[in-house]
């Protein structure tokens, strides 16, 4: 669902874009082609993209810094050796002890092993590499992990081109 200035705000089912199309609250944008909706006397386009047609201010969507949404940032896979199917641990790149702080620049999701082999190091100091640099995550960025499978007319709402 976009708003009327077309900011992708949030995904919703089809029964919900259906009724909002059906009120006039919203325009369709885009719309699967091979399948339709039928009811006695219509059939509709299955909607994929539906727009607002009026603006709604949305609160700033700040992110809470937590071990899940680190997790889910990270794809919940070792930022150091890439491994997923091992239990993981969330590492400060600049360790407490030296000054790190707990912010999304300095977090990152570790497997135990990688953590106890890099210590109250850094990871230079440890000879180890960070996969990804951690960046502070956006609402679209959890909505593009949300969803899975990105459809391809969704991508330049998600800033995906």
């Amino acid at each position: 669902m976009l708003n009327q200035n077309y900011e992708a705000m949030s995904i919703c089912n089809v029964q919900r874009a259906v009724i909002l199309l059906y009120l006039g609250k919203a325009e369709l944008v885009a719309s699967k082609d091979s399948k339709k909706l039928h009811s006695v006397r219509k059939a509709i386009p299955f909607p994929t993209i539906v727009r607002l047609l009026i603006y709604i201010r949305v609160p700033y969507k700040k992110i809470v810094l937590s071990r899940k949404n680190i997790l889910r940032r990270d794809m919940y896979k070792c930022q150091y050796c890439q491994k997923s199917d091992v239990p993981l641990t969330i590492d400060h790149i600049v360790p407490k002890s030296k000054g790190g702080d707990d912010s999304w620049e300095n977090l990152i999701t570790a497997c135990v092993h990688c953590n106890n082999k890099k210590g109250d190091r850094s990871p230079e100091d440890a000879k180890m590499t960070i996969h990804k640099k951690p960046t502070k995550p956006s609402h679209i960025t959890f909505m593009k992990h949300f969803v899975g499978k990105i459809d391809e007319e969704w991508k330049p709402f998600l800033y995906m081109n």
